[in-house]
């Protein structure tokens, strides 16, 4: 990765250190002041245009993703991502800024229109950071090594991935396996929702999830359902080794995961069958910890 300094083309930003922003710091980084800046190109590409289908499901790590805020963009380096680039509040530039130089990525320092055009969100975070994807285990890895997972089919709102990873790492979890049709935990929403903790539950991904529960034979195996005929979880007292299933809102699971798991249910009202797939996870994770 080259540096901020040597990167610069002739006659474009010239870079600055921290010391004229916030006292010593580890500089130097670069000032953007143009819209179209070229070097701001890769902030603008979409999900598809970071990681592709392709790459989203190579186990290898190969891409982009981009983290939102200090308290994600520093998990994400605790975490051991390798940075790539970073964009900055140039009338606060975060503490994290040098770190993440350090580690060996490119840091801009940007005017509120620069930083507004890029992130396209109504609330300015201090940085928005671009990261390369990290690899990440196989199904079969995930759940050799995980004693309590959460696995997910058919969950394709990134903000609901986010709020199952974080429910799942708040509450002691220790993997989370997703189908191929849910949504990225790396997308940009989920990080954001889940607050970075997609760094410290490991997850993976797999285009056969029925075969995958299949080998789950060292474990019991929950789908939650609201099939008024399933097991209610809160009478349950599983012991060892255990897998919770969270299925779509609209769909739910689908019929050859209920043929392979234990049916459970959630107790509800009379007049509502169904809660939020993440507002679910979060009490199924609880019940079953």
């Amino acid at each position: 990765m080259p540096s901020s300094r040597s990167a610069l083309p002739t006659g474009q930003a010239s870079p600055i250190s921290t010391d004229s922003r916030r006292g010593a710091g580890a500089g130097p980084f670069v000032t953007i002041e143009e819209l179209d800046d070229e070097r701001l190109a890769t902030f603008r590409l979409n999900e598809r245009g970071l990681a592709n289908r392709r790459s989203k499901r190579d186990d290898a790590g190969a891409g982009l993703f981009l983290a939102e805020g200090d308290l994600v963009v520093q998990r994400a380096l605790d975490a051991g991502c390798r940075p790539f680039r970073a964009l900055v509040d140039g009338s606060r530039i975060p503490g994290v800024a040098d770190r993440f130089v350090r580690s060996g990525g490119e840091v801009f320092v940007g005017g509120d229109q620069v930083r507004r055009l890029v992130a396209g969100l109504g609330v300015l975070h201090s940085v928005i950071a671009l990261f390369h994807r990290p690899p990440r285990p196989t199904a079969s890895e995930l759940a050799q090594r995980s004693a309590r997972l959460v696995v997910i089919e058919g969950v394709d709102n990134p903000a609901n991935i986010g709020s199952i990873i974080r429910n799942a790492a708040a509450l002691g979890w220790d993997g989370v396996l997703l189908d191929h049709t849910s949504a990225d935990p790396l997308s940009r929403r989920a990080l954001r929702v889940a607050m970075g903790t997609a760094f410290s539950v490991p997850h993976a991904r797999t285009g056969n999830l029925v075969d995958e529960l299949r080998a789950m034979t060292d474990r019991d195996v929950f789908a939650l359902t609201p099939d008024p005929l399933a097991a209610d979880i809160g009478r349950l007292d599983p012991a060892g080794r255990r897998a919770i299933v969270i299925g779509s809102e609209r769909a739910g699971l689908s019929d050859e995961v209920l043929a392979i798991a234990r049916p459970v249910r959630i107790p509800m009202a009379a007049g509502v069958d169904s809660l939020n797939a993440a507002a679910a996870a979060a009490i199924a994770c609880f019940a079953l910890a």
